[in-house]
């Protein structure tokens, strides 16, 4: 199991945090998923034989936030 924290922009309310959690909670090979709205970021720990880095910046895009480095 791989634990990644992920720096994300754009989160501003609790309803925010529910869409990025949700989004990635919903991957395949996510474990857990811990979404903050102060200080911006998500920390997933999930199967790097199913899933990368990639795939998670990927989906928070696509839920209308932006991961930054």
């Amino acid at each position: 199991m791989t634990e990644i924290t992920l720096p994300i922009s754009g989160m501003h309310c609790g309803g925010c945090v529910n869409s990025v959690k949700s989004v990635l909670s919903a991957l395949p090979g996510v474990e857990r998923v811990e979404v903050m709205l102060d200080p911006g970021q998500a920390i997933v720990a999930y199967d790097e034989s199913r899933l990368d880095r990639f795939a998670l910046v990927q989906a928070v895009g696509e839920a209308g936030f932006e991961v930054v480095s």
